[in-house]
């Protein structure tokens, strides 16, 4: 090969580099990506955690006394990580559901759900016992 045409390669092995590392880049964006949740264990881990840090001050059996259920919908939303669903059903000691509106931020349809029953008590002078129900699942 002459000297002349050293300079025509290198452009030619420069140009099959650009096109190597951009079909790299097109074909990645295609992979599915892993999920912040990955398992049922850790999922639970999560949604426990979310219900103690509410009721770690009494914010949620305040909630409940008051009947704040949109204020317990969006604290869950600020605590459970983005790609998480989630619904919340709370009884008093009876049984009885006494949310009289849906606590979910969407519809639970995943594969990976699980359930976290928690028990929370008022902090008034009244004693009352709430068993709360979360369900959870990973949006697909």
């Amino acid at each position: 090969m002459r000297k002349a045409n050293a300079g025509q390669v290198r452009m030619i092995e420069a140009v099959l580099a650009v096109i190597i590392v951009f079909s790299a880049f097109a074909v990645s964006g295609n992979l599915p990506s892993n999920k912040n949740v990955a398992r049922k264990e850790d999922l639970a881990s999560i949604g426990l955690n979310a219900l103690m840090h509410l009721d770690s001050d009494g914010f949620l059996g305040k909630c409940i006394d008051n009947a704040e259920w949109s204020s317990i919908r969006e604290a869950l939303s600020l605590l459970l990580p983005s790609g998480v669903a989630f619904n919340l059903t709370i009884y008093d000691s009876a049984m009885q559901q006494i949310n009289t509106e849906n606590i979910a931020n969407s519809g639970l349809n995943s594969q990976k759900t699980t359930f976290v029953e928690y028990i929370c008590v008022s902090q008034n002078a009244t004693f009352r016992c709430y068993i709360l129900h979360l369900h959870l699942a990973v949006m697909a």
